[in-house]
């Protein structure tokens, strides 16, 4: 069984009020010695897993920057906590081409009640004590995918659904930095966009949902770069919205 919560919070107990709070649902690839997933070890390494190179960013803007941190301790392979409860993904037997065995038949009902709803809540409990101004959701997606060999031209990626007030700032400040901004790309806010929904569009709170190319963060000098980055440039869309 899991013996620590399905997340940690980094920053959280001395932060104010009313400023910006960090969400990373995928920054973690850890599953519970008492659930086997029947797929390769090296896989939990990969995308499908984890996604590379956040946990270190998200701590960084804790530690470093001034912005609490909500961390996903658990792999989106056992639960994948940016899914609503009723999707068929939020425990996924098969990603990008590897299906995993181990998940066909699983309990979901035992899935939900120990990592999605304890996350969910505690969440939901940070936000409303720190009634952030700005929520940043945290993610990065891969150059392109092992089941497609398109190319995905985007550095960094802005996702909403119904409010896109926070990311039309967010894309003009990092096309401003050079980057190629994609706009509800690599994947579109309006199907991905689960954790925002319940905990910032459903309350009013403006978000910017990030996706961070993998390969501008996958060294230490890299998640520091965007650490900085994101802290300059969400201070700023704060100030905006």
């Amino acid at each position: 069984m899991i013996d620590t919560p399905p997340y940690r919070q980094i920053g959280t107990d001395d932060a104010r009020t009313g400023g910006l709070l960090c969400v990373a649902d995928h920054a973690s690839n850890f599953v519970p010695d008492d659930i086997r997933l029947g797929i390769d070890a090296e896989l939990l390494g990969d995308h499908i897993a984890v996604d590379i190179g956040v946990e270190a960013i998200a701590v960084s803007l804790a530690l470093e920057h001034g912005i609490p941190a909500h961390i996903a301790t658990v792999s989106r392979l056992v639960c994948d906590l940016h899914r609503k409860e009723d999707e068929a993904a939020v425990v996924p037997s098969e990603s990008d081409g590897h299906l995993i065995p181990g998940n066909i038949g699983a309990d979901l009902a035992t899935r939900l009640d120990r990592i999605h709803r304890p996350y969910h809540r505690a969440l939901g409990a940070l936000i409303a004590r720190l009634q952030p101004r700005l929520i940043l959701a945290l993610h990065s997606f891969t150059p392109s995918l092992a089941t497609g060999d398109e190319q995905r031209p985007w550095e960094v990626g802005l996702l909403y659904n119904q409010d896109d007030r926070a990311a039309r700032h967010a894309i003009r400040l990092f096309a401003d930095q050079g980057l190629t901004v994609g706009d509800n790309q690599p994947y579109s806010g309006k199907q991905l966009n689960a954790t925002m929904d319940c905990h910032a569009e459903a309350h009013g709170i403006p978000y910017c949902t990030v996706e961070i190319r993998q390969d501008q963060i996958d060294t230490a000098a890299g998640q520091a770069r965007w650490a900085t980055l994101l802290a300059d440039v969400m201070g700023r869309v704060a100030l905006e919205v």
